[in-house]
């Protein structure tokens, strides 16, 4: 695995902002609240010059936000992140290098204080869970209205997490179909997504229950048809969203 990737240096009424507590020490999100009282740090990393230079545009007709740098690479995120030390950063999810998730993890893995905002084309509900679970406070497509992102950027400066209102409605909606779907699995189908979550083989899932790869197997698909959810990694991680693991 690439080590720069592991951590181990380690529409138009806007998004869904969650506010904190009055009076609380921390946000929702567990960082603590901070208060604006000069421009945020705004850092952009994105493969493509042209949006990086619509970014900064936008961006400096607003006195509340300072850009203090711009990447287009994995290492560039990674140098821009430690040298000019952003508030708050602008990420998109695909790179010639592949998938940025990876780089968004070990961004926040390096900078557990760094406040991320995945701004991207994908409007995808797992696409959105995927980003939130590896640490990013906000999600907005691009096509949003500039007073979206500065909202965006203002709320996860806040510790606050943000949501573009283009997709809160299909996160509700897949949040709704795979609950009403995890409702009509039978016990065995149960049994062995949280065997499969839990980190085991089919072929160790076969031998602990006394049935054949292939049986698995047809029990994987239909867990898949069922659920609209394709692959091990993504059925792994409706099975953790919903409590279905246990303990190897």
């Amino acid at each position: 695995m690439d080590q720069r990737l592991t951590g181990a240096d380690p529409g138009d009424d806007g998004g869904i902002p969650l506010a904190p507590l009055a009076g609380a020490a921390e946000t929702p999100s567990g960082l603590p609240i901070r208060r604006q009282q000069t421009p945020i740090r705004v850092g952009l990393v994105d493969d493509h010059t042209l949006v990086r230079e619509g970014l900064r545009l936008v961006l400096g007709a607003d006195k509340g936000f300072e850009v203090v740098g711009e990447a287009a690479t994995f290492d560039e995120a990674f140098e821009l992140a430690a040298q000019a030390r952003p508030d708050v950063l602008l990420l998109d999810l695909t790179y010639p290098e592949g998938d940025g998730l990876p780089l968004l993890r070990a961004l926040r893995a390096r900078h557990p204080d760094l406040r991320i905002v995945v701004l991207t084309m994908d409007r995808g509900s797992e696409s959105v869970r995927q980003a939130l679970v590896a640490g990013a406070l906000g999600y907005v497509v691009k096509g949003a209205r500039s007073r979206e992102l500065f909202e965006a950027i203002r709320a996860v400066h806040r510790g606050d997490r943000y949501l573009h209102s283009s997709i809160t409605g299909a996160i509700v909606d897949d949040s709704i179909r795979l609950s009403q779907s995890g409702q009509q699995l039978s016990v065995r189908e149960r049994e062995i997504l949280s065997l499969l979550a839990s980190g085991h083989s089919t072929a160790e899932v076969g031998r602990m229950l006394g049935i054949s790869v292939h049986t698995v197997r047809r029990h994987v698909a239909n867990l898949s048809a069922k659920l609209g959810i394709h692959g091990i990694g993504p059925l792994t991680r409706y099975a953790v969203q919903h409590g279905l693991t246990r303990e190897r």
